[in-house]
């Protein structure tokens, strides 16, 4: 090969996978969807493990914040970051025990941040349903969201390694951060490139370095190797990232299940928008509005993205995405060759071709 009450149902949790593929077969790139479907058979073992684990967080439990947890949970998330722990892990001796507990607790953590970010923003859709906000209120959406950062770290601690969890706090102190600074600029779009690259740092990368250093330490991957697997999950957290944020102002809302621009609808600038400023100045006005919270139909929504593809916007942000993807890989070049090295090829090279 080359490479409680609401009870969680059972969900393709590897989907990210499914979902490359299809990116891929769109754009005419049948070789590279080829190799993500070998990877969905490689990963669907270690994929699994991770499933019923997920499945079995909270069984049992009765408070409205256990129940919200569980409620986002048993939603389709794209799991990406259980698969890179997977992935590191194979790049040394496989995926056993710890990495098993990295894989479960990255995704608690992410599904986490999910749960306040819908309280900050007042999100009403979460995954294509609504929010456990919605249904349970504020203050469960938030101790729903504690509750699972300390089960993740929990789960952490029980893997034995220090160091592991260390940079997992590390990682949550640096996501507040994120956070914060994003709110101190929210509703504003002088906010600055750099700034915007210091937040999806914070936020969106800094969990991918983490589950790439705990999956290559629970491998026991080298020192040299993890920190290689750590650049690799710094930029292809961030390439991730900007594709997101070409999905929220140009995506088919069918497909991503928001929205055009919900993101700048929160008051929140992100890469494209911001290039947007530079290269559409007729669109300011519009943007401001939105950025204020005026309520717009659909037809804003396309005529931005319109406007975006025509410019240039879409296709530069894509293609930052696409270099920071190859320089994710060749960052690996000190991790031997084999199916786990060919396969994070294969998920950064996919990464900026996904529409979902």
């Amino acid at each position: 090969m080359s490479i409680a009450t609401y009870p969680i149902q059972r969900v393709p949790h590897h989907d990210v996978v499914g979902t490359l593929e299809r990116g891929c077969q769109e754009h005419g790139l049948d070789p590279l969807a080829g190799k993500l479907a070998e990877l969905r058979l490689f990963l669907a073992h270690d994929l699994d493990e991770v499933d019923r684990a997920i499945s079995a967080v909270g069984l049992g439990a009765e408070t409205p914040a256990q129940a919200s947890a569980r409620h986002l949970l048993s939603q389709d998330g794209k799991r990406l970051r259980p698969i890179v722990v997977a992935l590191a892990a194979h790049v040394g001796k496989g995926f056993n025990d710890a990495a098993r507990a990295y894989a479960v607790a990255v995704e608690l953590v992410h599904n986490a941040t999910l749960l306040h970010d819908d309280v900050v923003d007042v999100g009403a859709r979460r995954r294509g349903a609504d929010a456990a906000r919605v249904i349970y209120g504020n203050a469960a959406s938030i101790f729903g969201g504690d509750w699972l950062l300390v089960e993740a770290l929990c789960r952490i601690q029980r893997a034995g390694s220090a160091e592991v969890l260390a940079r997992m706090l590390d990682v949550i102190k640096e996501m507040v951060i994120a956070e914060s600074m994003q709110l101190a600029r929210r509703g504003k779009l002088d906010t600055s490139v750099s700034d915007y690259f210091h937040i999806v740092d914070g936020k969106t990368a800094s969990l991918f370095r983490w589950a790439m250093f705990a999956g290559g330490r629970a491998g026991g991957v080298s020192d040299e190797g993890c920190e290689a697997l750590v650049d690799y999950g710094k930029k292809l957290g961030v390439a991730f990232q900007l594709v997101d944020d070409v999905l929220d102002v140009a995506g088919d809302p069918e497909a991503t299940g928001k929205t055009l621009l919900a993101d700048l609808g929160e008051g929140k600038m992100t890469y494209p928008l911001l290039c947007a400023l530079e290269r559409c100045p007729e669109l300011v006005p519009l943007l401001e509005a939105v950025c204020a919270g005026e309520e717009v139909g659909p037809e804003v929504g396309g005529r931005v993205a319109s406007q975006l593809r025509s410019s240039g916007v879409v296709d530069e942000c894509l293609a930052l995405a696409r270099r920071l993807c190859e320089e994710a890989i060749a960052g690996l070049s000190s991790i031997p060759d084999g199916v786990a090295k060919s396969a994070l090829v294969t998920v950064a090279r996919a990464t900026p071709e996904r529409r979902r």
